[in-house]
């Protein structure tokens, strides 16, 4: 006997599963909340939304240079461009780095994220706002804001993913602030743009967000040991000991 307790591996995983199950629940709460809000046409709600979207499309309209620069960052952060470099990523992550049960995890995550924006698309099925003169126009429903959902999704899952391989706080540092700043030009986008509503957008990140959180919780609890991957910096990944004979001692 080394006078070291390793506790049972069960409560924690089961600990963490039901904090991935709360995370899920609290997103879904927001998501069919702000939904069901949005299909009965919940008066507050709607006269904020047409507010702040008719001061954001007379703010951009007559700026050329602005509205092209929005339209430009439209066509870059399509899901479907953003998804594709994430599973070069992924690739990436597995083959490059061992991080093998990672990257599955994470672009299982980019396909979820991506299915759920378009289910519930469809299931609430809110009109795009309708601007005299609209700065732009795009196709689909409005409810939640696909830009926003999937690219606060990809930015979330990339930093997570490649959390394990940056050595140096500067990095995380300038990872997260990325990851920050591109959600806010998106969501911002959508806005001024006049395709999506404030709380399309804001519905959208935190869906997104909130997903990929709930995912993660989920991935932590179940992930076994996997030899080829590098260990990860989470406290709660890592098996809890205590030293007996340490203890004794003092």
């Amino acid at each position: 006997m080394n006078g070291t307790l390793t506790p049972s591996p069960a409560p924690t995983r089961a600990r963490r599963l039901t904090r991935a199950l709360v995370y899920a629940l609290a997103v879904a709460t927001v998501l069919f909340g702000v939904g069901l809000l949005v299909r009965s046409q919940w008066d507050p709600l709607i006269r904020l939304d047409e507010s702040v979207i008719e001061s954001a499309t007379a703010f951009s309209r007559p700026r050329a240079g602005l509205t092209d620069s929005l339209v430009l960052w439209q066509e870059v952060t399509q899901p479907f461009k953003l998804y594709l470099l994430g599973a070069a990523l992924c690739l990436w992550v597995w083959l490059a780095k061992g991080l093998r049960t990672r990257a599955w995890w994470a672009f299982g995550t980019m396909m979820l994220a991506w299915m759920v924006g378009l289910g519930a698309k469809y299931l609430f099925q809110r009109a795009r706002p309708e601007l005299e003169d609209p700065v732009s126009t795009s196709p689909g429903y409005s409810f939640p804001s696909g830009h926003a959902l999937n690219s606060a999704a990809w930015a979330t899952i990339v930093v997570i993913l490649v959390w394990p391989l940056l050595a140096h706080t500067w990095a995380k540092v300038v990872a997260v602030a990325a990851a920050v700043t591109m959600v806010a030009v998106t969501a911002a986008d959508r806005v001024l743009l006049g395709v999506h509503y404030p709380s399309d957008v804001t519905v959208g990140v935190i869906t997104g967000v909130g997903l990929v959180l709930a995912s993660y919780a989920g991935y932590v609890g179940w992930h076994p040991p996997d030899e080829h991957e590098a260990p990860v910096h989470d406290p709660d990944m890592q098996p809890a000991t205590i030293d007996v004979a340490e203890r004794l001692e003092h």
